[in-house]
């Protein structure tokens, strides 16, 4: 791990998003609460909120840091849901890691809940994917 013992503890809050490509039919399941594992965004907002936790266990070089806030929101359109997760920590290393940690794992719960929905009569999945998945914005202290 990288040494980082001579920086300073600032404020630090990254925000990462990404994007599931669903079927239409898919779409209208999660909206419509007809999704038989259960309440798919809820379920991946909670695996989400866990991911950020659990960073640093999944991602050897991280450093555990002190989370201070950490949500996970979801926009949905006819073809996609969008992630979008926000982390905060006063710290001495950055939370990128961790607001991309807890999209992903967002994104792989919702894909978990409604795979028996998205294959063809072969068991593939032809229209899902997971997708741009990035750092939308973060900040140090009072940079941005």
């Amino acid at each position: 791990m990288v040494d980082i013992s001579e920086k300073p503890t600032v404020r630090r809050e990254a925000v990462a998003e990404g994007t599931i490509q669903l079927q239409r039919s898919t779409i209208s399941r999660i909206t419509n609460g007809k999704i038989e594992k259960g309440d798919a965004l809820q379920i991946a907002s909670v695996a989400g909120l866990q991911a950020v936790k659990s960073t640093p266990t999944a991602l050897m070089m991280c450093h555990p840091i002190p989370i201070e806030s950490s949500t996970v929101e979801f926009f949905k359109s006819p073809t996609c849901v969008r992630a979008r997760a926000t982390v905060v920590s006063y710290s001495k290393t950055g939370v990128e890691m961790e607001a991309l940690h807890a999209v992903t794992i967002a994104l792989l719960n919702i894909w978990d809940v409604v795979k028996k929905y998205e294959k063809n009569e072969l068991g593939q999945y032809p229209k899902t994917g997971i997708s741009d998945v990035h750092i939308l914005k973060k900040s140090k202290a009072g940079y941005y």
